[in-house]
């Protein structure tokens, strides 16, 4: 991976950082994400349904 040219231009830097966005992800505290034992046989589940479900969104 190459690193990106040093600028000293700051407004268009700042410009630049403007445009790239912001991503926010909040978690609910409350949720399991280990997932209930099945009681059935062979390898159980490490995660919830519900947990998988919210890092594939």
């Amino acid at each position: 991976m190459s690193r990106p040219a040093k600028t000293t231009d700051r407004r268009r830097y700042n410009r630049a950082l403007r445009r790239r966005g912001s991503l926010t992800v909040r978690f609910d505290p409350s949720m399991q994400w280990e997932a209930i034992p099945s009681g059935r046989r062979g390898r159980q589940k490490a995660y919830s349904d519900a947990a998988i479900q919210a890092c594939l969104t």
